[in-house]
């Protein structure tokens, strides 16, 4: 026998093993054997790191249930982690957009001062803590009236009066604010009266532009964006306000969501966020995605309508308002702002935003200042290479003028309630040649317009030098041929020169490399003015995908087309709502005009686009589907997704109840629909949310006239008698208004029809001319003029 066979062997732990226990061992398998000399110590750690393992799997695994809805919570549990953002935000516009009016809040002057505006002497006081305004209310009378909140800090703020507080109501509800004309210019320090826009008489108390009026309410016109989780609460049966808000101001949640989720999952001990929920918080503004960070500024920062009160900001911008398009009220033909816009229209325009750019590209989040003074917020960026753009080889003006600076040619800015300059967000090139040929307005002009003045007849002269230049082209829009230069030249001509010089000038200075890419102005304009090649450029524009034809752009051509009466349209039109990509906004003005344009395709696309995975495209398409001619040809199915959609349509015009035009809508669709009681219904609630408005009383009258010839004649008699008394009421409103706006030919036309329909055939006459003189280009107001003074001649020969 071998003597190693006899020998004692040592095992790893030092015990000793016996030649029987070896010839045991010699029958395992070497990768057994392997193993067993394998370190206990070493199996444990992996065991541990193992069970780590799965313990970090678990933890990251498990996830919060679907459907958990985040709820509001305050600033204070914000603050608790995010110290430094909260320092930021302590004192910007977002945090005093709204407070109450307290010894530090308020920064007019309430001490016993008088304030003059039409002849009315207007008294600011103090009564203890409170602070008062002695003025016209809503019956006329002079009265004291408490301030409750005050509205904006700089550069104006303004005050706010509660009305029809009722005694059950709850300390965290707001009845009815006004906001009170009398304002404080926070820059100059001093109180000043602002006028509703083209307004320079002063204002009855029933007037809807009196500070009492519907125009002045704080839940109608500025609640929304200027406080936390708003709910309006508007009873439309009692025609009162029980409105709450999470917070007075535009607090963390205002952008950020709800954040009750956030902070429970911040709290917790885990080493993730949540899997299904990520930070808790509804919108993310971070990612390499800028529409999310956008569309949360965009509902506040934006001229659009509210579809939706629930939506909290994101990517789904579509799904809760309804963008407002170029209108020719709010901008001008190239698309720059001529009335407020609030910066999103614009800003979508830009090649800014098609290059990715964001609100925080150049704004602090937080504090909401610049990120960098003067010229830095754009060299910051636009530095290829360093110096080629801040020197006088590019702006050609003197280092540190005026007119070296990047926002003064890039974002002209434009002076709105009086004391408040608003840059324009397209941030174009100046396009001095377009307004020669197209008159639009451009940056260079803004300037040197006042170069004209020595041109201007002494009586004028004082007069335009205290004007800006937006204020030069109103004056001008509104009487083109008033004569004020010296030479018999009228402020047209002198605007017209002053951009024919500054034409010159950038092709003297640029020459070869001057910028002049096309622009949807070149077809939107003509188009406007009816000139058939704007048509085709108005085509043209639709085919392209990038920055020339902004989407807000295509929509507005496409309306602008549908006015026009465009042959072709109908295959322009069905091509873009066949384009799955084609953007929510371009989709919907299709639908809107679809109808319009007599397509065999009517009803096919738009019932199909009653499906349609943006809010704006279901509810246009439905609009446009009641509407249309096509809706006695619908399917019980058909007429069943309709009438789904229009559950939708309903929400969307009741988000603003207090509206007699929501219940006005409502009750053209009903009607439509054949749902007669619920038409009626429609507009008297209409006339009770306001009953100093016009167009509810006319429908209701037409309504109750057709209902008359269908009852039994006595019965038909009491609703003709309450049809010819809301005649008589709408006729009278309609003259105030007339009265009030003898420039807007729309209110002239109806004030003609109503004439004529009361009888009074010679004074519609007169106001039916005047409506077509002040709208040259609208058929209708021509026809219908045209065929009553035919008429009338006819009768008298």
């Amino acid at each position: 026998m071998d003597d190693a066979s006899h020998s004692i062997q040592s095992e790893p732990d030092g015990s000793a093993a016996t030649a029987a226990d070896q010839s045991v061992a010699g029958n395992v398998s070497p990768r057994r054997r392997q193993y067993r000399r394998f370190p206990r110590w070493a199996m444990v750690a992996i065991a541990i790191v193992l069970v780590a393992a799965g313990g970090v799997f678990a933890d990251y695994w498990t996830a919060r249930p679907e459907g958990i809805t985040p709820s509001f919570i305050g600033r204070d549990s914000c603050a608790q982690c995010h110290q430094e953002q909260t320092e930021a935000f302590h004192g910007s516009d977002h945090d005093k957009a709204m407070d109450v009016a307290t010894d530090e809040t308020v920064l007019g002057d309430f001490n016993d001062v008088t304030f003059e505006h039409d002849g009315l002497h207007n008294r600011l006081f103090r009564d203890g803590d409170r602070f008062m305004v002695h003025t016209e209310g809503e019956d006329g009378e002079m009265q004291d009236f408490e301030v409750k909140y005050v509205f904006g800090v700089y550069p104006l703020q303004q005050y706010m009066v509660e009305f029809d507080r009722h005694e059950s109501s709850e300390a965290c509800e707001v009845a009815r604010l006004q906001v009170l004309r009398i304002s404080w210019d926070s820059r100059d320090n001093r109180w000043f009266y602002l006028r509703p826009p083209d307004v320079t008489e002063k204002l009855s108390a029933d007037d809807p532009l009196h500070w009492t009026g519907i125009a002045q309410r704080w839940q109608t016109m500025c609640a929304d964006c200027h406080s936390t989780n708003l709910k309006h609460n508007f009873n439309s049966d009692t025609v009162t306000y029980h409105t709450t808000f999470s917070e007075i101001d535009v607090s963390c949640e205002a952008c950020h969501g709800p954040a009750s989720l956030h902070v429970e999952l911040a709290n917790e001990k885990s080493l993730f966020w949540d899997r299904r929920y990520g930070y808790g918080l509804v919108n993310q503004l971070k990612g390499d995605d800028p529409e999310p960070q956008l569309q949360t500024c965009a509902p506040c920062h934006s001229r659009r309508a509210v579809m939706d009160d629930r939506g909290t900001g994101g990517p789904n911008f579509c799904d809760h308002y309804r963008l407002e398009t170029l209108g020719e009220m709010t901008y001008h033909g190239d698309g720059q702002i001529k009335d407020e816009d609030y910066v999103y229209g614009s800003f979508i325009q830009s090649k800014m935003y098609h290059k990715d750019i964001r609100c925080t590209d150049c704004h602090d989040p937080h504090s909401l200042k610049l990120k960098h003074p003067g010229n830095q917020t754009c060299t910051s960026c636009h530095q290829h290479p360093a110096g080629k753009y801040d020197v006088v080889s590019h702006h050609h003006h003197a280092p540190g003028s005026e007119g070296a600076k990047c926002v003064n040619c890039h974002m002209p800015e434009t002076t709105y309630m009086d004391v408040d300059p608003r840059r324009d967000h397209s941030i174009r090139i100046p396009r001095p040649d377009l307004s020669v040929r197209l008159g639009t307005p451009n940056a260079c002009s803004r300037c040197h317009v006042n170069d004209r003045l020595d041109e201007i007849a002494p009586e004028h002269r004082d007069e335009f030098a205290a004007k800006e230049y937006a204020q030069w082209l109103s004056a001008a829009e509104a009487d083109a041929e008033q004569t004020i230069g010296k030479n018999e030249q009228s402020l047209q001509d002198l605007i017209s020169q002053t951009d024919q010089w500054c034409d010159q000038a950038c092709e003297q200075w640029y020459g070869d490399n001057r910028k002049q890419e096309e622009h949807f102005a070149e077809a939107l304009v003509p188009l406007r003015r009816g000139d058939r090649d704007g048509i085709r450029r108005a085509i043209e524009f639709l085919s392209y995908t990038d920055h020339r034809a902004p989407e807000i752009a295509k929509a507005t051509l496409i309306e602008e087309l549908a006015r026009q009466g465009v042959r072709g349209l109908p295959n322009v039109v069905n091509s873009i709502l066949e384009d799955p990509s084609a953007h929510p906004l371009v989709r919907s003005s299709a639908a809107s005009v679809l109808p319009s344009t007599g397509s065999s395709q009517t009803r096919k696309q738009l019932v199909k686009l009653l499906d349609d995975p943006t809010r704006l495209v279901r509810s246009t398409a439905a609009q446009a589907l009641v509407h249309s001619p096509v809706l006695p040809q619908l399917s019980r199915e058909e007429r069943s997704k309709l009438e789904v959609a229009l559950e939708e349509v309903h929400q969307e015009l009741m988000v603003s109840a207090d509206r007699s035009g929501a219940h006005l809508g409502w009750g053209i669709i009903c009607e439509r629909l054949g749902r007669i009681p619920e038409a009626v219904k429609a507009y008297q609630t209409a006339i009770r949310v306001e009953p100093r408005t016009t167009g509810p009383h006319a429908n209701l009258a037409s309504l109750y006239e057709r209902i008359a010839g269908s009852v039994p004649p006595e019965e038909g008699e009491r609703y003709q008698q309450a049809a010819t008394k809301l005649r008589d009421q709408n006729l009278e409103l309609l003259a105030r208004d007339a009265k009030l706006a003898p420039e807007i030919a729309p209110v002239q036309f109806q004030y003609g029809l109503a004439l004529y329909l009361d009888g009074q055939l010679d004074a519609a006459l007169a106001q039916l001319q005047l409506a077509s003189e002040l709208a040259p280009e609208n058929a209708q107001f021509k026809v219908v003029y045209e065929e009553l003074k035919a008429k009338l001649q006819a009768e008298r020969q």
